[in-house]
C-alpha cells in the first residue's frame, strides 16, 4: 500500500521548501511521512533544525512509496548525492511519483527523469550546465514556478507554494476546488467565500 512520502533529508537540506507541502501532506492523518538520509547519522539543515533520519536510503520501501520529495541544497550544485539519484530513478521505475524544488531538480535530471517531460526550475540553462546527459531543454517550461507530469515534479527555488499545489494534487489531498482555495489563501491571502461570510458575520 503506498502510504508513506519520503523525505529526503541530507548536511544543508533547505528545510523550508517543502514545508508547506510537508504540512498538508500530514493534516488529514491518512499518510504517514519518512525523513531518508544518505545513512541514519544525524544531519544539520540550511536553517540550522537538526534531523535524525527515520531510515537510510538503503531501506526506503518502493512499494509503500507514495512519494519522494528531494529539496534544494549545495550538495547538487556540486555534483554528489549518487546514491540518491540511484534511489530516484529505482523509485520512480516502480510507480512512484517523485518531486524536486530548486536544485533538487538536478537530482532528478541525473536520474534520467526529465528527458521527456514538461518540467522547470530556478532558471532556463542551470540543468544543461550541471548535468551533461541531460536531453530534456526542449521540455524546460520557463513560464512557470512549478509542474507535475509523468510523475514528476519540479519547482524553481521561487515556488514554494507551487510546489506544494503539484504535491497536493497529485496526493489527490481535498477536493478541486478546496484545492483551488487552498492555492488563492497561501499565494494571494485571498480567503475562501465560506470564511469570508464568517468573518462578516462575526
Amino acid at each position: 500500500m503506498r502510504d508513506t512520502v519520503y523525505f529526503l533529508v541530507f548536511e544543508g537540506f533547505a528545510d523550508w521548501q517543502a514545508a508547506l507541502a510537508l504540512c498538508e501532506i500530514r493534516r488529514p492523518g491518512d499518510w504517514q511521512v519518512q525523513t531518508v538520509g544518505f545513512s541514519r547519522a544525524r544531519v544539520l539543515s540550511m536553517g540550522g533544525l537538526c534531523v535524525q533520519p527515520d531510515l537510510s536510503l538503503d531501506q526506503l520501501d518502493a512499494a509503500c512509496a507514495a512519494l519522494l520529495i528531494v529539496p534544494g541544497g549545495h550538495l547538487w550544485q556540486r555534483g554528489e548525492g549518487e546514491p540518491a539519484v540511484a534511489a530516484i530513478r529505482q523509485l520512480h521505475a516502480a510507480g512512484a511519483p517523485v518531486a524536486g524544488i530548486d536544485s533538487g531538480v538536478l537530482a532528478l535530471a541525473r536520474a534520467g527523469l526529465l528527458d521527456d517531460c514538461r518540467h522547470t526550475g530556478n532558471w532556463p540553462g542551470q540543468i544543461a550546465g550541471q548535468v551533461p546527459d541531460y536531453a530534456g531543454t526542449d521540455q524546460y517550461d520557463s513560464a512557470v514556478l512549478a509542474v507535475s507530469d509523468g510523475g514528476v515534479i519540479t519547482a524553481s527555488h521561487l515556488g514554494s507554494v507551487e510546489f506544494a499545489r503539484e504535491v497536493i494534487h497529485t496526493l489527490d489531498l481535498y477536493s478541486p476546488g478546496d484545492r483551488e482555495d487552498w492555492y488563492r489563501l497561501f499565494k494571494h491571502a485571498q480567503l475562501p467565500a465560506w470564511c469570508v461570510g464568517e468573518t462578516r458575520a462575526a
